[in-house]
């Protein structure tokens, strides 16, 4: 176990917060609190946090503006864009304040984050002066690092309600007000909306989970969704919008991304114009081609309601062939609970399970496949016929694909486009699923095959 991990089971919790909160402080002070000079759009939630930040990005962009992005795939200062290699949905607080005085410097006048409970709770955020803030979802995740659901919820609930206290900001001759955007269609709505001092903007696809007697400055909704192999399509007062990304779940982004448009005075027709171009996100059901007959797909999802909802997205693509998927599961007591659920989801909708390393940072790689493998197990699949634990993740990758006949669909998830293996004491082995399945492909049929 490393020395820092060392310090943080010996100190006291509150030790550790008032240590991180200073940290927080002492960063925005060293780079002159760029926060204050520019729109600053935070999106937390538990999925689809990373899609909805490139969806503002760009529908901004297509309005004319500059933009800053900072999710867990990717960052962007104006033209410039690379991959988050930093393996951190928020960057630590100097480095966070430092990519914010960068954007500042290009002349970016927003900044979009993506602002995870983990990065809450450790403070990242807490220098940020936020005037949006974006509420996707919530299921449980990082229960045993948060100390169980509640906590857990109160840390995305600290955005909003840090939100409500921060000091408008006059940018452009313009007053900004504080606008909170919340999913109404997700049971916790009701939460995220209690949190006074902003405006309470809503949207929704079908039945909203919060009453009618929520007050709301704003709503939209979204009309005559239909799904297809192709993306999807919805309309929202009366503007129709056709996305090239697959799901239901990726109508709730797109209408989020819309919503915060709206909010700062972007129409819908321009948001719709701007959504129907985007072909996908880094890492987010992206799709490998190198000349195979079959389809390979690579994702992020890493938890159990993302499975669900990325296997309800597949079945809109009616794959001919077999399914074979290549999963893992997180080390470092991160929902040690979720491994055994994992292999069961994965079990009861792929033909072929391939159980593999992940990120196993402190914990014993073998231990992690051994309880993923269990709920596949449990599930009717069996070790050598249709379930295989390969604990190099390149072969794992490797066989998946070398398996894999034509109309089938090989899908690999965990990691998406995600730059390192995080294991023990530190160490990081760079990584990228993408290429690795590129190579796999690219060795199986040729040096013509496209990398």
């Amino acid at each position: 176990m490393s020395l820092k991990n060392r310090l943080k089971k010996a100190l006291p919790e509150s030790w550790i917060s008032a240590y991180h909160w200073a940290l927080a402080w002492l960063a925005a002070l060293a780079y002159g609190f760029p926060s204050e000079r520019l729109v600053v759009i935070g999106v937390t939630g538990t999925n689809g946090k990373t899609t909805v930040c490139n969806l503002i990005a760009d529908i901004l962009e297509g309005a004319g503006h500059r933009v800053g992005l900072a999710t867990t795939a990717n960052f962007r200062v104006g033209e410039r864009e690379w991959l988050n290699d930093r393996k951190m949905t928020m960057l630590g607080r100097f480095a966070l304040q430092k990519l914010i005085r960068d954007m500042v410097q290009d002349g970016c006048g927003y900044a979009v984050i993506e602002t995870s409970s983990e990065g809450i709770k450790q403070h990242r955020q807490a220098a940020i002066n936020y005037d949006l803030a974006v509420f996707t979802n919530l299921t449980p995740e990082h229960l045993e690092s948060h100390g169980g659901f509640g906590n857990y919820r109160a840390a995305k609930g600290r955005l909003f309600s840090q939100l409500g206290k921060g000091c408008l900001k006059r940018l452009g001759g313009q007053l900004r007000p504080k606008i909170g955007l919340v999913n109404l269609s997700d049971p916790e709505a009701g939460y995220f909306l209690s949190f006074p001092g902003w405006k309470r903007w809503g949207w929704s696809v079908g039945q909203p989970a919060v009453g009618d007697g929520t007050r709301l400055d704003e709503i939209l909704e979204a009309a005559d969704v239909r799904l297809t192999a192709g993306g999807s399509e919805f309309s929202v007062r009366g503007v129709p919008f056709r996305l090239r990304l697959l799901g239901r779940f990726n109508v709730e982004n797109g209408l989020a991304a819309a919503a915060v448009g709206l909010a700062l005075g972007i129409s819908l027709e321009r948001s719709s114009a701007v959504l129907s171009g985007i072909s996908g996100i880094p890492g987010r059901m992206e799709p490998i081609d190198g000349g195979q007959p079959f389809s390979v797909i690579v994702d992020y999802a890493p938890e159990p309601e993302s499975f669900r909802k990325l296997y309800g997205a597949i079945g809109l693509l009616e794959t001919s062939g077999r399914i074979i998927h290549v999963l893992g599961s997180c080390g470092g007591g991160r929902d040690r609970d979720r491994r055994p659920v994992l292999g069961r989801l994965a079990a009861e909708n792929a033909d072929i399970v391939v159980v593999t390393d992940e990120d196993p940072y402190d914990d014993d790689p073998k231990n992690i496949i051994d309880e993923v493998a269990a709920g596949a197990v449990r599930a009717g699949k069996r070790d050598g016929v249709d379930l295989f634990r390969v604990p190099d993740r390149r072969e794992a990758i490797g066989k998946a694909i070398g398996m894999a006949r034509p109309g089938d669909l090989v899908l690999i998830t965990g990691k998406g486009a995600e730059q390192a293996i995080c294991r023990a004491d530190g160490k990081k082995d760079p990584w990228d699923d993408r290429t690795v399945a590129r190579q796999a492909i690219r060795e199986l049929f040729g040096p013509k095959t496209a990398i």
